[in-house]
């Protein structure tokens, strides 16, 4: 008799590895998943063959599940590490060829491995939550972040002693309600809308101590959600209130901004799929030979109506997670603003473009030496001295939008932002990412209050060329740094 199945497999595509491990063991010990089960103590090899067993059986046979989940209770000795080890690598590289039973099989384990406190259990509900992709509105989609939020609803008081679970669920579901509000949908999708604004307020009214971990990316979020009126009243109180987050150590946004977001938060909005292709194309691709990698990456994961929004996090994931070696620098390997500067002019909607600057530029608004990385704000600078002169209208428009978030993004705290723009301005050039602005400020295809605001930002030593550069006589000039 043939063994449910467990993953979908094109006639053209290979099985995979793990996938067929987990079914040979099912096979081979079948006999062996009922009761009544040995008392003889497995031996190691027997034990992980016996654990791939009860794991394949308990995602394909629904009606079996509590019976295997019980065997599984009675022999494991390793705090479930191997069987939570070995899902994570199934989930990490198959996913989304889970066929329906399985992959609701796979909450319901996930659910009882919470409740035993599994090894590594943690690591398996950050990867689920990966796989929610941005700008994906499928019922499939959709009905994984359903089945989350009910999960961390339920396990409330467990999530309470796991704060990087906390945080973590709580970043992916700021990003998804910034799509999901927006949409038009029936009873289904506005439930979903509804848990997710309950979850996401009660994280922060409750936890906002620790909410900070976050960093910086908090405030960014959060400005995206202000005209959903919970968290209208959220913004406030971070802006006029903030003792009403009963956190001792946080008396003003400035906090926020001060800190760093972990690399750990942007990799949550890239599925390991994508994680995969994108490393590939900033590793090993050269230089000319992109076009047709960019064509298949696009065809794959920015064709549907709505992935525009995931170019958002793919540019930040660029900036902050993926720093190459100098080897690759330095290399024939395209570098990271070209693929930036490719992205960018994939985005069609003002609000994704805007948004997509914002996310390139945001580490540069709050930049702290002691605790930013210059890699974060490198892409940015690099893509504007590139982009002269066959693209200048691409270096006028970042160098404008730079402006004007120094302007307007927070009124009240301008000195502090402008001193992060020139902060990043300084040791660029003082770290010799770039030689000199002098390419920018001389440029006549740039306009004339562009190249002028901009050595408001340059250092003092660089002054004479810029001057020069510019033809001014008097300039009001930042020399922090």
């Amino acid at each position: 008799m043939e063994p449910p199945k467990l993953l979908q497999c094109k006639p053209y595509e290979c099985e995979n590895p793990l996938g067929v491990s987990l079914r040979e063991a099912f096979v081979l010990l079948q006999s062996q998943l009922k009761p009544p089960f040995s008392f003889l103590v497995p031996t190691p090899s027997e034990y992980s063959q016996l654990t791939l067993a009860i794991l394949y059986g308990i995602l394909t046979q629904p009606q079996l599940a509590k019976t295997h989940l019980t065997h599984l209770h009675a022999i494991v000795t390793d705090g479930y590490c191997f069987f939570t080890t070995t899902l994570i690598k199934l989930l990490n590289d198959s996913f989304p060829r889970l066929l329906e039973i399985p992959r609701t099989q796979l909450l319901w384990l996930t659910s009882k491995l919470v409740d035993v406190s599994a090894v590594k259990v943690e690591n398996l509900l950050m990867l689920l939550l990966r796989w929610i992709i941005g700008g994906d509105f499928s019922e499939l989609n959709l009905w994984l972040c359903a089945e989350l939020l009910r999960l961390f609803f339920d396990k409330w008081e467990w999530m309470l002693d796991e704060p990087l679970v906390l945080t973590s669920a709580l970043f992916v579901y700021l990003r998804l309600l910034a799509d999901h509000y927006r949409l038009a949908g029936g009873v289904k999708l506005d439930t979903l809308k509804r848990m997710e604004i309950d979850f996401c307020v009660r994280v922060l009214r409750e936890c906002f101590g620790i909410c900070l971990k976050i960093g910086r990316d908090l405030v960014r979020l959060l400005q995206d959600l202000v005209y959903i009126p919970e968290f209208s009243e959220v913004w406030k109180d971070l802006l006029f209130n903030p003792s009403r987050f009963q956190v001792s150590c946080f008396s003003d946004i400035s906090q926020l901004y001060c800190g760093r977001t972990p690399s750990h938060y942007f990799l949550l909005r890239i599925n390991p799929e994508m994680e995969t292709e994108l490393r590939f194309l900033l590793s090993f691709v050269k230089w000319g030979s992109q076009k047709r990698y960019q064509v298949w990456f696009a065809k794959k994961h920015l064709s549907m109506p709505g992935s525009e929004t995931v170019i958002i996090d793919i540019v930040r994931f660029i900036c902050c997670v993926h720093h190459p070696s100098n080897e690759i620098i330095q290399s024939s390997v395209i570098p990271r603003w070209a693929i930036i500067g490719w992205l960018l002019k994939c985005c069609r909607r003002n609000y994704f473009v805007a948004n997509v600057k914002l996310a390139l530029f945001y580490d540069w608004l709050f930049y702290d030496e002691r605790v930013d990385n210059i890699m974060n704000i490198e892409p940015a600078i690099l893509l504007i001295m590139n982009s002269l002169p066959k693209y200048v209208d691409i270096t006028h428009t970042l160098l404008e939008f730079l402006f004007l978030l120094v302007d307007n993004y927070d009124a009240n705290r301008r000195e502090m932002i402008h001193l992060g723009v020139s902060t990043s301005f300084c040791l660029l050039l003082k770290k010799g990412v770039v030689h000199s602005l002098e390419p920018l400020i001389s440029c006549n295809l740039l306009s004339p209050m562009i190249r002028q605001r901009l050595t408001t930002f340059v250092p003092s030593p660089h002054m004479g060329a810029v001057k020069s550069a510019c033809n001014l006589s008097t300039l009001e000039v930042v020399t922090e740094g």
